[in-house]
């Protein structure tokens, strides 16, 4: 599915998910985090735990995995892998062109008086460790499965989208590239922001979707959060993308790409005519994520 440095390839190959329509013991980070009480399930199930807390994931993968990307999908607050796997099915599309999905369940904070299972993006007090988490996750599934350790990618929606905003921050040494569907930055990654980035990013943007701030409809000027406009212009600016270059997609969206001449890593913006906070179809947008 996704590429990106192979990273151009992430964007051909996304781009036709979206519109037709993640070795070492943790993270390659310094943490030495690892997951603990693994439990297989099944060839598609299984459980682990992670600083004492449960999770669950759902492995869809090619008959080879040796040296395939993989994707990881973040669902949306108060959702799960599976619920999550049943509303995009990204698998379907994946799979065909040789990626491997792992779709995985957040988990509840403490803190958190709904109990609802979700990431912790940066958004609240939240204590659960979900960058380490999610590279832990990668680096297990690298060992186990030989997935190429250079084609790892993070595909979230809403709660989960804000996450890979977090995690494009975070965790760049475990992830090649990132796509937000409905996802926003939130103010505390923002203030701790990197002044200097070497990651591609896929933002999906609904022009009216009330969750995410937009300078286009005035909403930023009332939000703790930036404007995702203000946050696309700084994942380019920071990756050193400068040439920008607009097309439209389908009869609602039109697409702007950040990109320069001797760089592969892209930055691509969506946006969606009309697109609320939804992953977007293609009965209501004109366009579909699953399909193409």
């Amino acid at each position: 599915m996704l590429y990106f440095a192979n990273k151009k390839k992430f964007f051909y190959t996304i781009i036709a998910l979206f519109f037709c329509m993640l070795l070492t013991a943790a993270c390659k980070s310094e943490t030495g985090d690892v997951l603990s009480d693994i439990y297989i399930v099944d060839d598609r199930h299984m459980n682990c735990s992670f600083d004492g807390i449960r999770h669950e994931l759902i492995l869809d993968l090619p008959e080879e995995t040796k040296g395939v990307p993989l994707i990881l999908m973040l669902h949306g607050y108060g959702n799960n892998a599976e619920s999550f796997r049943e509303m995009v099915h990204i698998e379907e599309e994946a799979l065909k062109c040789g990626y491997a999905v792992v779709y995985v369940t957040g988990a509840c904070e403490t803190n958190d008086a709904t109990s609802s299972l979700g990431w912790n993006s940066g958004i609240g007090n939240g204590l659960n460790r979900d960058v380490e988490f999610l590279c832990a996750v990668v680096s297990y599934m690298e060992e186990v499965y030989g997935f190429d350790s250079d084609s790892t990618y993070a595909v979230g929606f809403s709660n989960g989208a804000f996450m890979t905003h977090r995690l494009a921050m975070e965790g760049s040494d475990t992830f090649e590239a990132f796509v937000s569907v409905a996802g926003k930055m939130p103010q505390a990654i923002w203030e701790q922001r990197n002044p200097v980035n070497d990651i591609s990013f896929f933002q999906i943007t609904g022009s009216k979707d009330d969750v995410i701030p937009k300078n286009s409809d005035d909403s930023a000027k009332y939000a703790k959060d930036p404007a995702i406009e203000t946050v696309m212009t700084y994942w380019a600016e920071s990756n050193g993308l400068h040439e920008t270059k607009e097309i439209y997609v389908g009869e609602k969206a039109s697409l702007t790409k950040y990109y320069s001449l001797n760089q592969s890593n892209q930055v691509w913006s969506l946006w969606v005519e009309d697109g609320r906070h939804a992953w977007p179809d293609k009965d209501i947008n004109g366009i579909s994520v699953n399909l193409l």
